[in-house]
């Protein structure tokens, strides 16, 4: 029995490591402080990101995000997962795209054209459907500056 949990913790510490998406919560992020684009193209190409948040007690977690021109987009589905739920109590966030850090506030967003904006920018990026979910039953929230709240 000791073999084959040994054998599962190891194999579960190798996929691990060849994953960058790494579905585990962590704490404050650390990184260079940098102050936010005023256009997130140029940043939000890459797939996957750290957003902090709950800055009382930090807790971070591994994102996908979509960067449509001057917005950023971060998408919990319809789980109302313990970061959305931070953010709804918070909204001050952190993000970190490689080593750079951004101050940020999120706002849910509750405008059914807006979210079938970032639906389509969505797919188009990660191939995965969002168009036909109604922006009540979901959790989206865009981060901009925090002094632009």
């Amino acid at each position: 029995m000791a073999y084959f949990r040994t054998v599962i913790f190891t194999l579960m510490l190798s996929a691990t490591a060849a994953c960058s998406y790494i579905p585990f919560s962590g704490g404050a992020l650390t990184g260079t402080p940098t102050p936010p684009p005023a256009d997130w193209r140029t940043v939000g190409d890459v797939a996957i990101i750290q957003l902090e948040t709950r800055p009382s007690d930090p807790y971070s977690v591994k994102l996908w995000i979509v960067a449509e021109e001057t917005h950023l987009y971060v998408f919990a589905g319809d789980n109302h997962s313990q970061w959305a739920q931070n953010l709804d109590a918070d909204p001050d966030a952190r993000l970190q795209i490689e080593d750079k850090v951004y101050e940020l506030a999120a706002r849910q967003i509750t405008d059914q054209q807006e979210f079938s904006g970032f639906a389509d920018a969505w797919l188009e990026k990660y191939g995965s459907d969002h168009t036909e979910t109604n922006v009540d039953d979901v959790y989206l929230y865009r981060l901009t500056p925090r002094q632009s709240r």
